[in-house]
Parts: structure tokens; C-alpha cells; sequence
């Protein structure tokens, strides 16, 4: 009779569970993410800019630090969310580093959870650095409407994940990195003109442009008023944009 327990010198391979894959590829995407030179200036130091200097014309142009303070969020969503992903997204499907992952084993879905955990650990640090500041400079809402605004910033930011997964998971890397920085720019300046020619939340068929529709839902939630409009609208580019994206998503390409 051996003194050792059974399967002391057997090796005993099995795969991990769904929340050790799920959690432990969140984890590499979110450290790639965060310490990534080009995604703090898009989702943190552009946004944060734009903040300050928004709330320094304030007094110019007329608008409330709690309609620009949307206005800002949606554009550092946008920027985390679509633009940041699609453009990691399409130099790691250049570069083959989706299909090493998926070759050791890693299921596809797993790949993507792990980019969107990323997008929602950039998401938390915009928030608190974002909030801080914007608080700093005098901003006040009450508990129930920053309670909306999470529901609505969430609703928010898996659109645009959406979108980027799409645009990332399709065209070339060339392509992506030209269009998605294009319509960054689009989607800036719509939301933009928006807000500072006829104010947030009068917004008409410019509602139906993401970016809009966010800056309104947010800007509708700090005041205690059910955005159920602009959600909608955000649901549908959700919707859709996750169809299209898992209909033509390409691992390699």
C-alpha cells in the first residue's frame, strides 16, 4: 500500500471554469487597456480637457455644468467604447493575436467578455476621474439621479462596445483605424452641436445619433426625469450592432 495519496504524481488536467476563463481574460484586457498611451488620451486626457475647458466657457455660452457634464461622458464612452476597442480589436486580428488565443483553448466568447470587462474597468476610472473633477467644479446631483445615470451610462457604453466589436471585427485594420477615428470625430461634433445650438433633450431626429441620444439620457437622469426615449434608441444600436457583429465578426483578418 503506497504512502502517498492517489493522484499525488498524476496530472489532472481539466479545462477552468467559465469564471476563472471570464475573469483572468478580463483581467489581461484591462491591464492592456489601462496602461495603453493612446487609449488614456482618448478616454481620459481628451474628455478631461474638454470638461475644463467646457465649464471655463460656461459662462459664455450659456450651458450648465450639468449639461456639459453628459455631453462629456458620452464623448469619453464613445471613446472607450468604440473608437479605443475597434482600433485594438482590428491590430490584434491583423497580428494574429485573436487566433493564438483562441488556439490555446480559450473560447471565443471568453475573448470577447474579457475586451468588454476592459471597456467597463476604463469606464469606472472616467467616472471617478471625471466625477471628481466635475464635482471640484461645482457640479451637485442628488442620489437618485446619478443612480439613473449609471443605468444609463452602462445601457450607454454597451452600445458603443457594440459598435466597435463590429467595426473592429470586420474590416482591416487600415480601414478601421481611418473610419473609426472618423466618426469620432462625427459623433464629437454632432453631440456637440447639439447641445450648445438647441441644449440637450430638445434634440429631434438627432436623438437617433448615439452619441446624442446618450448626452440626453444622461443630461435627463441628473435631473429625476426617465429617459426612456433615448434608451430606446440606445437598446436599438445595441441591438443591432450586436446582430451585425455576431453574423460577421472575423477572428482573423
Amino acid at each position: 500500500m503506497s504512502r502517498f495519496e492517489p493522484g499525488t504524481f498524476t496530472p489532472n488536467p481539466q479545462r477552468a471554469s467559465v469564471w476563472a476563463m471570464a475573469r483572468a481574460q478580463g483581467a489581461i484586457e484591462s491591464k492592456l487597456m489601462l496602461r495603453h498611451g493612446e487609449q488614456q488620451l482618448l478616454s481620459i486626457v481628451i474628455p478631461l480637457a474638454l470638461l475644463i475647458g467646457a465649464a471655463r466657457m460656461e459662462s459664455v455660452t450659456g450651458q450648465g455644468l450639468k449639461e456639459v457634464f453628459p455631453m462629456v461622458l458620452a464623448v469619453a464612452s464613445t471613446s472607450s467604447g468604440f473608437t479605443g476597442q475597434a482600433i485594438s480589436l482590428a491590430f490584434d486580428r491583423r497580428y494574429g493575436a485573436l487566433k493564438r488565443t483562441g488556439a490555446s483553448g480559450v473560447p471565443a466568447w471568453t475573448i470577447i467578455a474579457g475586451k468588454i470587462a476592459a471597456v467597463f474597468s476604463m469606464v469606472v476610472l472616467q467616472v471617478v476621474v471625471l466625477g471628481g473633477v466635475a464635482f471640484l467644479l461645482g457640479l451637485r446631483v442628488g442620489l437618485s439621479g446619478i443612480v439613473l445615470a449609471l443605468f444609463t451610462l452602462v445601457l450607454g457604453v454597451a452600445s458603443f462596445t457594440a459598435l466597435g466589436l463590429l467595426l473592429g471585427g470586420t474590416l482591416s485594420s487600415e480601414m478601421v483605424l481611418a473610419v473609426a477615428n472618423l466618426i469620432w470625430f462625427i459623433l464629437m461634433g454632432v453631440v456637440g452641436w447639439a447641445m450648445y445650438s438647441q441644449g440637450l433633450g430638445n434634440d429631434g431626429l438627432l436623438t437617433l445619433v448615439p452619441t446624442v441620444a446618450m448626452a440626453s439620457a444622461l443630461n435627463d437622469a441628473f435631473n429625476n426625469m426617465f429617459p426612456w426615449q433615448e434608451l430606446l434608441v440606445l437598446i436599438a444600436w445595441a441591438g443591432a450592432a450586436s446582430f451585425a457583429a455576431v453574423r460577421w465578426f472575423r477572428f482573423e483578418g
